[in-house]
């Protein structure tokens, strides 16, 4: 089928791309770079859903002047020789993904917040000659402040093109096979590693304001779903925890935190902690978890603390989003063989 190009002269059918989009990053792990990212992350509506005219004050004489020193000394702690972790796995899942179909299929990554970013990557795809894109948010779970996110963005890049291309969107994987699959070879390879037995599992999802449940947000119930079944995977039990608390309002609980500073005194002397919401390791997982949360818990009276980083761009991971996106595709592109199953 072919569409009429400029002067009337019929366009060719395109090509197909998958754009994989996670949350985002500095650039560096600077105050000034820090702030650039901030001022982008905290004034989407979907994040923060107070109004502007309230919002915006505290965000630019507040909060932008005293949080980036802090956040990019946090960023330090786990900044790469590639860069951040986040960008640096994002990036090598995309590449893992680039055999997907062959020449048939295009791969590419952006973020949702810095760069690269949504508007440019779809920009490029299109003038690539990519009329055929499936959005894949790498968030397991349904957010508003996640996926609709993305999807926001993706909309006003869309906004801006005469000529758009046809868009799929990757729907939550939060229960699927797959993906529950994935976790728990993932896990139980890590556990058999570690050198001690963790009396206790955590799974840690980032925590979200309590009103966005109470206004009808599906995140929390998804969270809950995929550690109920990753649980029944494993065969043991998951406590569900919530991160990353941020401002006054009430959050989802419990907290991570307060729940690796008390279980020592409940006799819980070593523990494990999973971060399922999470589809690469970030300043959420390897900062907060791995370093703040074990300092936490061991100065608490825990004995031994172990962090099982994200599923990355392993091969698993790979494997599982081969499989994820190539149903997806169908339709669009026919792919005989969608690599190594699970």
């Amino acid at each position: 089928m072919t569409e009429s190009g400029s002067g009337g002269r019929p366009r060719a059918a395109g090509k197909v791309a998958v754009l994989i989009v996670n949350l985002g990053t500095p650039d560096a792990p600077t105050p000034a770079a820090v702030k650039r990212y901030l001022r982008e992350f905290l004034s989407d509506p979907r994040v923060v859903e107070i109004p502007a005219f309230i919002w915006q004050p505290i965000l630019r004489g507040i909060i932008l002047n005293t949080r980036p020193q802090k956040s990019a000394h946090a960023y330090q702690q786990v900044w790469t020789d590639d860069g951040s972790p986040l960008a640096v796995h994002t990036r090598d899942t995309a590449r893992g993904l680039r055999v997907i179909g062959g020449a048939d299929v295009t791969v590419d990554w952006a973020m949702r917040y810095g760069t690269p970013s949504i508007v440019g990557r779809l920009a490029a795809l299109k003038a690539s000659g990519h009329d055929r894109i499936l959005i894949a948010p790498l968030y397991p779970q349904y957010c508003g402040a996640t996926t609709a996110s993305v999807m926001d963005a993706v909309g006003a890049a869309l906004q801006a093109m005469r000529w758009q291309p046809a868009i799929r969107t990757l729907p939550p994987y939060y229960a699927d096979p797959l993906y529950i699959e994935a976790l728990r070879i993932r896990i139980r390879a890590q556990l058999a590693a570690l050198p001690f037995a963790p009396e206790r599992l955590v799974a840690s999802f980032h925590g979200m304001p309590e009103r966005t449940r109470d206004l009808g947000d599906p995140y929390h119930d998804q969270c809950r779903e995929t550690a109920r079944l990753l649980a029944e995977a494993l065969g043991r039990d998951v406590m569900v925890t919530f991160q990353s608390r941020f401002g006054r309002a009430k959050w989802l609980e419990p907290a991570t935190d307060k729940v690796l500073n008390t279980l020592p005194g409940e006799g819980v002397r070593s523990v494990a902690v999973v971060t399922p919401g999470f589809s690469a390791d970030c300043l959420e997982t390897l900062e907060e978890i791995a370093l703040r949360g074990k300092e936490g818990f061991l100065a608490a009276g825990g004995e031994h603390f172990a962090f099982l980083p994200c599923l990355n761009a392993q091969a698993d991971a790979i494997a599982m989003y081969r499989q994820v996106l190539g149903r997806e595709l169908a339709g669009w592109v026919d792919i005989p063989n969608l690599g190594p199953g699970l």
